[in-house]
């Protein structure tokens, strides 16, 4: 005999007694919906495998454990239910049927069973308990079939689907939480609580608990949820969190101490599944160790919507550490608010990885997206791209194609922070929507001059001109083996250096500012073409029987060096003049002229060393006349000469447009 029945058996006839009943039976109405929840779980999965019977089984341990269900047998039956389904025509077979029928018949008794003790019981919430007892009686005295509408019926989490057993429990848990609310005897940091350890000891784990709930409770503005109850069922103190509107929506926490060493079983549900994997990898900060995910979800039913239910688990080293863990779950909840509406509102500007990479990098920073949700959403970057005029955008742009894919979802996570951080300061919203706009500004000013496509590009070109240079240093124009592999990988790096130019390209013939951008990178091309072919000839060479004289070797090492010197000026070059305005200080633009002179310089000198080169290449054919050792020595030399020609062009072309940019009639 359970508390429950002795108190009742007690107290039958006297008034006021069943008051007493309540925190027990509403403890064993919260197990009670753990187990509906897994009953149908049981039998998606049982549907699943007739459908698929060739598939591996969900793995519904994890499930079981969580349900609170330790009869062995019982755990046994449920687990090994969904293999005796099978397809009989169009509808399953499940010879466990009425069994489970029954169960569920049982346990939604004793779920609504303190609701509809209540003297304000709602009168249709009671109908539909009574109208699904009675249709789970006739099931459990009925056959063994499950067909798609019986199934729909029982699982089916969506509104426009009807009213389904899943939706009840679903209804029964939200006034099990309120009705708890009202029996909470406690209150610890804001979590309505009852029945917590007499000795004291619930009472730091739920407060851990409610500090973390409370340093980002901010962070959710007027938008419902995060209420939490607390209390103990044994030798486990059970807290649970609403999130927020959502009926599927839950989290459900117990604390073990009664073993050698404390752990926290975590369960978790949600309707989305790319939430549900953003909330694992929130959870894993802190030490989560995640169970498989099972999913609700059936062919045909629920519009391919799913419910997905998970496990995790921590295991503490000890009591602090507990109280960290407790503290870290309750400090992440926020961020599961309307998560999936932040990203489908930041679709219309990045894709799908992109906006999940975006709520990612917002939660890791503690600010959020409900302010932004609150302020706009979609709207403040809209009316943000709308005020840099038809030059910048026109309408259908997405913001990637016109940032590109990682300036856009920077700019995204800071145009959240702003909105989060106006929130905090009280803020109006106009003020809001002008810095988000000046962002932009900002943004695409950096991005139309051209210096971050332009600097990704010269990084190739050096990669090459280092290769080459280290070559021609370790003797590889003799190692046919290490030369082809430079070859091949300038190649790469030459076709990567293509295709930002053929990226520009494309921007230039939509949008005019791109134009300058194109050009110098097309100039910067050039030098690319000319390195990767130095690279291609370098290996013919490292292919010929015998060594270069040093006099050979030592003229191209010269070359080479000269080469790779003006690419790392020009590097330097376009570092500073990313960050020039008409404001810069004296220094930064001494800094930036004296590495573009540094560029025009190396062109003499390569000249000088080209022929220098020659000379060398002409005495040497005195000795030994190969004309094909001749004509690649004096390729290898052209091509590095003709290198330091493209970095001419493209340093007056750099000048001319940074100069541009500093005259205030080109503001």
């Amino acid at each position: 005999m359970n508390k429950d029945e002795a108190v009742n058996q007690l107290g039958a006839s006297a008034p006021g007694w069943s008051s007493l009943l309540q925190p027990a039976r509403l403890r064993a109405a919260l197990c009670a919906n753990d187990r509906l929840k897994l009953y149908l779980s049981v039998l998606q999965a049982a549907a699943a495998h007739a459908h698929a019977p060739h598939q591996a089984l969900l793995d519904l341990a994890r499930e079981i454990a969580a349900a609170g269900i330790g009869v062995r047998e019982q755990a046994e039956w449920l687990h090994d239910l969904p293999a005796t389904a099978a397809l009989e025509g169009e509808a399953v077979r499940l010879p466990e049927l009425p069994r489970l029928a029954a169960q569920l018949r049982e346990d939604l008794g004793q779920m609504a069973r303190p609701l509809l003790a209540q003297a304000d019981a709602d009168p249709a919430l009671a109908e539909r308990v009574g109208d699904w007892q009675a249709r789970l009686q006739a099931l459990a005295e009925g056959a063994s079939l499950l067909d798609e509408a019986l199934l729909r019926d029982l699982t089916s989490g969506q509104p426009e689907a009807g009213d389904s057993l899943h939706r009840l429990v679903m209804d029964l848990h939200k006034a099990l939480n309120r009705l708890a609310a009202r029996l909470a005897s406690d209150n610890v940091a804001g979590a309505h609580a009852w029945d917590l350890a007499a000795d004291g000891s619930d009472r730091p784990r739920v407060e851990a608990f409610m500090r973390g709930l409370a340093r980002t409770r901010a962070l959710k503005g007027e938008h419902p949820g995060l209420d939490t109850a607390a209390t103990r069922e044994g030798a486990r103190l059970m807290i649970q969190n609403d999130i927020g509107t959502n009926d599927a929506h839950v989290i459900v926490l117990q604390v073990d101490t009664g073993g050698a060493a404390p752990s926290i079983s975590l369960t978790y549900s949600d309707l989305h599944r790319q939430r549900f994997a953003f909330f694992q990898r929130l959870l894993a900060e802190v030490g989560a160790q995640w169970g498989p995910t099972q999913s609700r979800q059936t062919p045909g039913l629920n519009a391919g919507e799913a419910y997905h239910v998970g496990s995790a688990r921590f295991a503490p080293a000890d009591e602090a550490a507990l109280q960290l863990m407790l503290e870290g779950i309750g400090e992440r909840i926020v961020f599961l608010i309307d998560w999936n509406r932040a990203r489908k509102r930041l679709l219309p500007f990045v894709d799908k990885a992109a906006a999940v990479a975006v709520l990612d990098a917002t939660a890791r920073q503690r600010v959020g997206h409900l302010a932004w949700l609150t302020l706009g959403g979609e709207r403040l970057i809209w009316n943000a791209m709308a005020a840099q005029g038809p030059s910048a955008f026109r309408l259908g742009d997405r913001l990637d194609e016109v940032m590109g894919e990682d300036a856009a979802a920077a700019f995204l996570v800071e145009a959240l922070a702003l909105a989060d951080r106006a929130r905090a300061q009280a803020q109006p919203p106009a003020l809001v929507a002008d810095q988000v706009r000046t962002l932009l500004a900002q943004r695409l000013q950096g991005r139309h001059g051209g210096f971050e496509d332009l600097a990704e590009h010269a990084g190739l070109c050096h990669a090459m001109a280092q290769g080459l240079r280290d070559a021609l240093a370790h003797g590889h124009d003799r190692d046919a083996a290490a030369a082809a592999h430079l070859a091949a990988r300038a190649k790469t790096w030459e076709r990567q250096a293509d295709h930002l130019v053929m990226r520009a390209r494309s921007q230039a013939e939509r949008y005019p500012q791109w134009q300058p951008l194109l050009r110098l990178l097309e100039q910067s091309d050039d030098v690319a073409d000319a390195l990767e072919e130095a690279c291609f000839v370098l290996g013919l060479r490292a292919e010929q029987a015998g060594s270069a004289p040093a006099a050979v070797r030592d003229a191209l090492q010269a070359l080479a060096d000269c080469v790779l010197g003006a690419v790392q000026d020009h590097l330097k070059a376009l570092t500073v003049a990313a960050t020039l305005g008409q404001r810069s200080d004296a220094a930064d633009r001494d800094e930036f002229l004296g590495a573009s002179w540094r560029v025009l310089q190396a062109e003499r000198h390569a000249d000088e060393l080209l022929r220098t080169a020659r000379r060398a290449l002409a005495q040497a054919a005195r000795s030994d006349p190969d004309p094909v050792a001749l004509t690649l020595g004096n390729e290898l030399a052209a091509a590095l000469e003709l290198a330091s020609d493209a970095l001419l062009s493209l340093g007056y072309g750099l000048r001319e447009r940074v100069f541009q940019r500093l005259d205030p009639g080109n503001a």
